[in-house]
């Protein structure tokens, strides 16, 4: 856990940053410069030292196990970008590529339900294309880019586009939680793997597998109120 969250940076970070001892470069230019990781309460504590993104010296990043969840939390965080810029940009892309990386520690098996078959996925697509052609009117253009935009918004509010609910079948989180906006445009963007998601059997007409419940919360990352303070 310690240097695995530098190590995979390029994976959970889209291949935007590179990882270094202690560090999160974008190029040659260090975005995050990190203390050494201090053992602390079941995960390791980092200062941080500065870097791009940070207008000092200040605050920390804690990764570990807490109630049987693993966990996230920056504290005491001094962002560079004003405090209005810093919620509505950095801290989405913040949570989205913790959240991967705490999902890539916890891996793909055990699934987090019976996985949907390749039959189960057709059918969902082949619905989902047909209404949006209609819907489209049979333009191609605007057909693609509705089906773009209802695929983000379905599994954003409930993991299940209208195919999906037919087929029997919802889209996750690894740790079986539900998908967040960001997740659900990654994974239609660059797939399952990389956003850290499934597609699962999930029953028909509100009938659930264990696919809907939650396994332990793993890849939940807290953001705690001050984060964004500056001191």
């Amino acid at each position: 856990m310690r240097d695995l969250f530098f190590a995979g940076a390029r994976e959970w970070s889209f291949g935007l940053l590179n990882g270094e001892r202690w560090r999160l470069k974008a190029g040659p230019a260090t975005v995050l410069r990190f203390g050494e990781p201090e053992p602390e309460a079941g995960g390791w504590r980092w200062s941080i030292e500065g870097g791009l993104l940070a207008s000092g010296r200040g605050g920390s990043l804690w990764i570990g196990w807490s109630q049987g969840r693993l966990l996230a939390r920056v504290e005491g965080y001094r962002p560079r970008l004003p405090a209005p810029a810093f919620e509505v940009f950095q801290v989405p892309v913040h949570h989205l590529t913790t959240r991967l990386f705490l999902l890539r520690l916890r891996g793909r098996s055990p699934a987090p339900g019976p996985l949907a078959d390749a039959g189960r996925r057709e059918l969902a697509l082949a619905v989902d294309a047909g209404l949006c052609a209609l819907a489209a009117r049979g333009r191609l253009g605007r057909a693609l880019l509705l089906a773009a935009a209802c695929h983000v918004v379905f599994w954003s509010i409930g993991g299940r586009t209208p195919g999906a609910r037919l087929a029997g079948i919802k889209l996750v989180a690894l740790d079986g939680s539900g998908v967040t906006p960001g997740q659900a445009l990654a994974r239609l963007l660059v797939g399952e793997e990389a956003s850290g998601t499934a597609l699962v059997e999930a029953g028909i007409g509100g009938l659930h597998s264990p696919a809907d419940a939650a396994l332990g919360g793993l890849g939940r990352v807290r953001s705690p109120a001050n984060a964004a303070s500056r001191r």
